[in-house]
């Protein structure tokens, strides 16, 4: 008897034990070398999501333990952080910051069996070859075409003129453009790509304008866009629609001023935006951290957002369970709607809202529960327009 009462004692001790262990979640970022400082927001992000998660009784009763290593900026260490990480006991991975290192890390995440979510790495490389493991959490490169194509047609346009600087990200960007221009039905759609040195488009102008081109839809950095309005100024081409991805970067408006009024670009997040749970989100970060949130700080909390809705669909942190609930839950993030293909982990929900340039300031147009009733306006002719008060 005595001895079945210390068995009993034993067992619920081991049980109390277990109930008490932390559910560790390990993450690679950056903190040193040239990435540090952009990955520093992206840790910020994750760091607030492990705090209030906690505050809130932690993840299925477990407090978090977010253990964090740096690669130095060096993609290629990603994949011996990771390594250690599993080893030293990590039961779900974060991925690190940018795509190469993500595609190191998926190797130890798929041969150790760990989930990893993918929150940081947004290149359709990363997701080719259909890891079992790895769900992105992040709006995709091939996402950034959706909103804009459509707006084209809305606008009216026939003839699509797509443009790519010559750079993995953007030609990625540009290529998937020109693949789903096909269910638009547009009239021509010709892509063509131009090296980081170009600061005249002359050429590619009198390419648009030989197809007839009335939709101009280019994706590069903000420098390639600002010198485009200014060759589409100098001789007078106005499209229905122009489109440069990184308008609402604050350096295309000090490069051209009142030009880059009615342009479209893209952002992936802001602090505005009416996403699910921003509000809250963007007040507690600039509370906790003195300063509003980018889209890398808001990029870090979605993935803990999504990692804890797959966690209580679960019922668990064991790797199996937690990736059959990835592949099959939709849950609203500061993001946007988060949707993973089942047989590869891709991202199919999180798209990046398109703004307009108006008086000086990117307000959203599509998606519209971003945009909150504004609607696309027309690109003014150079000649008509007036002074921006």
């Amino acid at each position: 008897m005595t001895a079945w009462i210390t068995s009993a004692f034993a067992l619920l001790a081991a049980l109390s034990s277990a109930l008490a262990q932390d559910a560790v979640v390990g993450a690679v970022i950056s903190q040193t070398g040239a990435h540090a400082a952009a990955a520093a927001e992206y840790g910020k992000g994750l760091r607030l999501w492990q705090e209030e998660v906690n505050a809130a009784g932690g993840l299925l009763g477990h407090r978090v333990e977010l253990r964090i290593s740096d690669d130095a900026s060096e993609a290629a260490r990603a994949g011996a952080a990771y390594a250690a990480l599993i080893e030293g006991g990590a039961q779900v991975l974060i991925g690190p910051y940018g795509s190469a290192a993500t595609l190191i890390a998926i190797a130890e995440a798929e041969r150790a069996r760990r989930v990893l979510l993918n929150a940081a790495g947004p290149s359709g490389q990363v997701h080719k070859r259909s890891p079992r493991y790895v769900f992105q959490t992040v709006p995709p490169y091939a996402a950034y075409a959706d909103g804009v194509l459509e707006l084209a047609r809305a606008a009216g346009a026939e003839s699509i003129f797509i443009l790519g600087r010559d750079d993995a990200a953007s030609r990625e960007m540009a290529e998937a453009a020109l693949a789903q221009a096909s269910k638009f039905n547009f009239r021509h759609v010709e892509l063509a790509l131009f090296p980081g040195t170009s600061n005249d488009f002359l050429p590619q102008l009198y390419q648009a304008m030989a197809v007839h081109a009335d939709a101009w839809i280019a994706f590069g950095e903000a420098r390639d866009g600002a010198d485009m309005v200014k060759t589409l100024k100098q001789h007078g081409y106005v499209p229905k629609l122009f489109y440069a991805r990184a308008s609402a970067d604050p350096r295309f408006i000090a490069r051209i001023g009142q030009d880059a009024e009615y342009v479209l670009g893209s952002k992936e997040y802001d602090p505005r935006f009416a996403s699910a749970g921003n509000t809250a989100f963007a007040k507690a970060y600039a509370a906790k951290w003195s300063s509003p949130p980018g889209p890398l700080a808001a990029a870090g909390y979605a993935a803990g957002t999504v990692l804890a809705a797959a966690a209580r669909q679960a019922g668990t942190l064991e790797a199996d369970k937690l990736r059959a609930a990835l592949g099959t839950i939709e849950v609203d993030t500061v993001l946007g709607r988060y949707r993973a293909d089942a047989s590869g982990g891709a991202q199919l929900g999180m798209k990046p809202a398109v703004v307009q340039t108006v008086r000086g300031r990117a307000q959203a147009v599509w998606p519209r529960p971003l945009a909150a009733g504004r609607e696309l306006l027309p690109f003014i002719p150079w000649t008509e327009r007036k002074v921006v008060q």
